[in-house]
C-alpha cells in the first residue's frame, strides 16, 4: 500500500510493475548453486583486518575457496587496504570491495560479515580478534596471537562466551609432514618421549629493545590513522619503518625471537607431547640472548628444548620428537620427515589419511577453519591450543628477561612464589584500546 506523502503516483507505479511483469526475468545460475557454483546460503561472507604482507598470502589461500565471499577490509593505512581492494576486485572481476580505516565502526557495520581474516601486527591481534568475535564473527587470527597470558586468557574467554569459532595461524599443524611426527608420537611408534625440539627465531633476541624510533611528520590521518596503528600499545612517534615492519624487535610490539617461530613449534609441540591444553610448568635460564638451549619441563616429564640453529633439522620452524625407541623431525621444505629408522615412513601416507579419518580434518588450515564455520566443531588451533602454547612463549620470554628460573602453575595460570614474574603476565594497555 503506496503512503499518502508518496511521490510515486497510483498510475505510474502502475506503469512500472506492468512493464517489470513483461520483462524476461532471468536468474543467474549461481543463485542456484548451479554450474559449480556455491548458493549466496551456503557462503562464508568474509572480511579482513590489517592485511599486510603476511595478509596477502591469507587472502591468496581464502580467494580460491568456492564458499568464501570476500567482502571488504578495515585497515588504518590507506595505502594498504588500496593494495588488498585491488587483488580482490582482480580476482572477482569487479569493484564490489569495500574499504574501512576504523575497526569498530567496520565491525559494528558489517552485520552480514560471518567471519574475520585479522593479520595486523602482533600488538593487534588479541584485541581484534575478541572485538570481531564480541560483534558475532568467526576469526581466523596471524599469530603470535596474544601479547600477554592475560590476553591470551581473554581470547579463550571471549570465543566461550559468545560461542565464536576460532583459528590462529600456526598452519604447520595442518600439514602432513607435522601431522605424521605427531602421530608417531602419538601412536607410541617411538617408545616413551622424553625430549622435544623447538625451533625459535634465528634473529632478533629475548630481551627486546625499550626505546623508540626518532619522530617523523605525522601524514594526514585520511592517510594513516596513527592512533589506531598503534592501538593498544604505549604512545610513541610516529615513524615510517614502524609500518614497514621495523616494530620487531621491540617491547612495546612484539614478542622476541622466542615467539616469532615459538608460536608455532611451542603448539606443533605441545599438540604432539598431548599437552595442548597445559604449559610447561619450568623453565630453566640460559645465559645467551636469544634463550637457545633452555629447557622446559611439562607435567608429564617431556622436556621441550628451545633450538636456535638447524642442527636438529633443515629449514625453518623445525621440531623433532626422541624417544627411547626412535626420533622423527620436520621443517618446512621436507618432501617427508626425517626419521631414525626408514621403515617408519612405510606407512606415512595412511599414517596422515588416518589422522584426517579421525579428526574430520583436511591438511589444509585454511580450510579446516572455514569447515569449522559452518560446523561448529573445534579448529585445530582453536583458542585454548593458542593460549596455552603463548603462555609458554611468555613464560620462556619472562625467564630470559629475570635471568632466572621459573616455575609455573598451569592450573592457576601463575608463576609460583614468584610476584615479579607474574606481574608480566599482563600489560597496561592505552584507551580505548582496551579488552
Amino acid at each position: 500500500m503506496l503512503k499518502k506523502n508518496s511521490n510515486v503516483t497510483r498510475r505510474a507505479f502502475l506503469r512500472g510493475t506492468a512493464a517489470f511483469a513483461a520483462a524476461p526475468y532471468i536468474v543467474p545460475a549461481s543463485v542456484f548453486g548451479r554450474d559449480g557454483k556455491v548458493p549466496p546460503s551456503e557462503r562464508i561472507i568474509l572480511g579482513g583486518i590489517g592485511i599486510g604482507n603476511r595478509g596477502s598470502h591469507d587472502l591468496r589461500w581464502m580467494l580460491p575457496e568456492a564458499d568464501v565471499q570476500f567482502v571488504a577490509a578495515c585497515d588504518p593505512n590507506k595505502s594498504r587496504r588500496e593494495r588488498v581492494k585491488k587483488i580482490v576486485d582482480t580476482h572477482y572481476g569487479n569493484t564490489d570491495f569495500k574499504l574501512y580505516a576504523n575497526t569498530p565502526e567496520f565491525l559494528a557495520e558489517r552485520t552480514d560479515i560471518d567471519a574475520v581474516l585479522s593479520t595486523t601486527g602482533d600488538r593487534w591481534h588479541a584485541l581484534a580478534s575478541i572485538m570481531a568475535m564480541r560483534s558475532g564473527k568467526d576469526v581466523y587470527s596471524e599469530k603470535p596471537s596474544c601479547m600477554t597470558i592475560a590476553e591470551g586468557q581473554a581470547v579463550v574467554e571471549t570465543a566461550k562466551r559468545y560461542r565464536r569459532i576460532y583459528q590462529t595461524g600456526t598452519q604447520r599443524l595442518s600439514e602432513g609432514n607435522f601431522i605424521f611426527c605427531n602421530e608417531m608420537l602419538r601412536l607410541g611408534r617411538l617408545g616413551k618421549v622424553h625430549t622435544a625440539r623447538a625451533h625459535i627465531a634465528p634473529w632478533d633476541a629475548a630481551e627486546m629493545k625499550h626505546d623508540w624510533l626518532p619522530a617523523q611528520p605525522l601524514p594526514p590521518k585520511s592517510e594513516m590513522d596513527w592512533d589506531a596503528w598503534l592501538g593498544p600499545c604505549p604512545w610513541r612517534p610516529y615513524n615510517v619503518a614502524y609500518t614497514q615492519g621495523r616494530w620487531r624487535g621491540y617491547y612495546d610490539f612484539h614478542t622476541s625471537c622466542i615467539g616469532e617461530w615459538g608460536a608455532h613449534t611451542f603448539a606443533q609441540c605441545q599438540v604432539g607431547i598431548g599437552a595442548g591444553d597445559s604449559a610447561a610448568v619450568e623453565y630453566k635460564y640460559v645465559n645467551n640472548e636469544s634463550g637457545d638451549g633452555m629447557i622446559t619441563r611439562f607435567a608429564n616429564g617431556i622436556n621441550m628444548t628451545l633450538e636456535r640453529g638447524n642442527k636438529w633439522w633443515r629449514g625453518s620452524c623445525g621440531v623433532r620428537y626422541e624417544g627411547d625407541e626412535g626420533w622423527v623431525a620436520a621443517a618446512d621444505g621436507y618432501s617427508e620427515p626425517d626419521v631414525s629408522s626408514p621403515s617408519m615412513l612405510a606407512d606415512f601416507r595412511k599414517i596422515v589419511y588416518d589422522y584426517m579419518a579421525r579428526t574430520q580434518r583436511p591438511t589444509s588450515h585454511v580450510r579446516n577453519f572455514l569447515d569449522c564455520v559452518k560446523s561448529r566443531r573445534q579448529t585445530v588451533a582453536n583458542p585454548v591450543v593458542m593460549h596455552r602454547s603463548m603462555t609458554t612463549v611468555h613464560a620462556a620470554n619472562i625467564c630470559m628477561w629475570l635471568k632466572r628460573d621459573l616455575k609455573y602453575d598451569p592450573v592457576k595460570e601463575e608463576f609460583i612464589n614468584d610476584n615479579e614474574a607474574n606481574r608480566f603476565r599482563s600489560r597496561a594497555m592505552r584507551q580505548p584500546w582496551i579488552i
